[in-house]
């Protein structure tokens, strides 16, 4: 049973920041995959499941009941973190989503974070909205990785609550929100790759903002200097290229 949950490359790595005998939860479970991944493999380890629509719910409860882990990890329908009670899990995991929606699922349920000790999550784009509410909340980003799978980019980010070192230079926080203050101390050729491609997306957006008829002006200023923040990374003596 052990090697009959197989995860993707991205749910691999999200899962690898999660310490042994990690007591968490999983919003947006998707099969429960992730959560009977760790409890095959760590017996010390306890999970809650979350999924707010009935479908994927059932499906991580016949996941969990097939693994046999009916004791180890307990299925929750609900809408984020509204599932848990205060003070339940030390970690929290939020995956496959919006960097968006992933800042609203925390902050709406910010009152049950009071006992987490560390979040990982991993936003299919906007990573930097993510960023921002650590870094609002006191969350210090200990972990960051970017991998590619199936002609996706993806982006991990684990935080920690009050962790001594802050990886942010005060000088420079809006550019490392934008490209992730570890991710830029290590780039890497994926790294390159999704900024490379950035780069020309953001070139297309700044041309048509330019030629509206109504030109936001504050707008057009910040792209043109995210664009000369990408153009200087992606310059960098570090490029593969």
């Amino acid at each position: 049973m052990k090697d009959s949950i197989k995860l993707s490359k991205r749910l691999m790595k999200t899962a690898s920041y999660l310490p042994k005998g990690a007591v968490f939860a999983d919003i947006g479970s998707d099969h429960a995959y992730l959560p009977c991944y760790i409890c095959l493999r760590d017996n010390t380890a306890k999970a809650i499941a979350g999924e707010i629509n009935e479908g994927p719910y059932y499906s991580a409860v016949e996941t969990v009941t097939q693994c046999e882990l009916t004791d180890e990890i307990e299925v929750r329908l609900g809408d984020g973190l509204q599932i848990l009670n205060e003070g339940e899990v030390q970690q929290v995991i939020i995956a496959g989503m919006g960097g968006s929606l992933i800042k609203t699922i925390l902050e709406e349920g910010i009152e049950k974070l009071t006992r987490v000790e560390r979040i990982i999550a991993q936003p299919n784009i906007d990573a930097r909205n993510v960023r921002k509410w650590f870094n609002q909340q006191d969350f210090i980003i200990t972990n960051e990785a970017i991998l590619e799978e199936n002609g996706h980019i993806y982006e991990i980010i684990a935080a920690d609550k009050n962790a001594p070192d802050d990886p942010y230079k005060k000088d420079e926080i809006d550019k490392q929100l934008l490209f992730g203050p570890l991710l830029l101390k290590d780039k890497s050729e994926v790294f390159y790759k999704k900024w490379k491609h950035e780069y020309i997306k953001l070139q297309r957006v700044i041309n048509q903002m330019k030629c509206a008829k109504i030109r936001d002006e504050v707008k057009i200023i910040q792209f043109e200097r995210e664009l000369s923040w990408i153009e200087e990374v992606i310059n960098d003596e570090g490029n593969p290229d």
